[in-house]
């Protein structure tokens, strides 16, 4: 009598059944995009690291994603080899001059099919000067509008902060992806965030939507972080991503070299957690 072959699911780090996230379908054409603020106010999450990698791995799947620096450290933009301090326009621009044309402002990066609206130090002012401004919140939601069509995906990597230019992050967005780092002091402020996410939910913006919590900085060798995932999945439930990050050192390496990981080691299990994401993003229907 044959024996009955059996196959063993793959496991997410909570013990969840991974689903199979297949490669993404060509695009006929582009846009409108889906806005996507990444968020967390809380520092040193992997909230640009995320960033930048995510929309390096859409762009391989044939989607045409723009990343917006919207932290006035200017991270993404050196992040993709860009020198803020060089820059004559950037997204502070466009939020205080109505009538200055987006499309000038933005860059085309090394990676085919990704663009970068980038920031600088001048960003920080920003926040005071909107202060008076009527419907402050959406400044940013119009500064987008015109390039909406030309692109599928727009991720904007906001500051760690929950102040005005968050708000207008969450404001322009349909959805947010909280990238969480897998250590119990990142957990405290997660309530802190979703309030706000909820509150601009209920008075600016009633199609936002959190796409999902991503769990970062993830060494399955030691207790702490299997623990700190167990929580999550507990607190969220399917709002947990399927897909975590781990530690490792050719994150920054990456960084240093001013390129997405996926094209600095494109073979590293960075890049291929990235590119799952992506793959997960898209089967979710939170980056089709």
């Amino acid at each position: 009598m044959a024996s009955e072959q059996t196959t063993e699911a793959i496991l997410d780090p909570v013990g969840r059944a991974l689903p199979e996230f297949p490669l993404p379908a060509p695009l006929a054409s582009h846009g409108p995009a889906r806005v996507i603020a990444m968020c967390n106010q809380k520092g040193g999450v992997g909230k640009t690291t995320s960033t930048i990698n995510l929309a390096a791995s859409l762009a391989e799947y044939g989607r045409r994603v723009l990343i917006v620096d919207f932290d006035p450290q200017g991270a993404a933009s050196v992040g993709l080899g860009v020198s803020p301090h060089e820059l004559d326009r950037t997204v502070y621009n466009l939020l205080m001059e109505p009538h200055a044309p987006v499309r000038e402002v933005i860059h085309a990066t090394s990676v085919p099919g990704l663009d970068l609206l980038p920031a600088n130090i001048d960003l920080s002012a920003a926040e005071v000067q909107l202060v008076g401004e009527v419907a402050r919140e959406s400044v940013l939601a119009r500064v987008l509008r015109p390039v909406l069509d030309e692109y599928d995906v727009v991720l904007i990597d906001c500051q760690p902060s929950l102040g005005l230019l968050t708000v207008n992050a969450l404001t322009a967005a349909h959805g947010v992806l909280i990238p969480l780092e897998c250590e119990f002091f990142a957990l405290r402020g997660v309530a802190l965030l979703i309030e706000t996410i909820e509150k601009v939910r209920d008075r600016l913006n009633p199609r936002l939507e959190v796409d999902g919590i991503l769990a970062t900085m993830y060494d399955p060798r030691t207790l702490h972080a299997r623990e700190v995932v167990a929580r999550l999945n507990e607190a969220f439930g399917d709002t947990l991503l399927h897909t975590v990050i781990g530690r490792t050192v050719k994150f920054p390496d990456s960084s240093v070299a001013a390129e997405p990981i996926t094209t600095y080691a494109p073979t590293h299990s960075g890049a291929t957690a990235y590119r799952q994401l992506a793959r997960e993003l898209i089967a979710r229907g939170d980056a089709a």
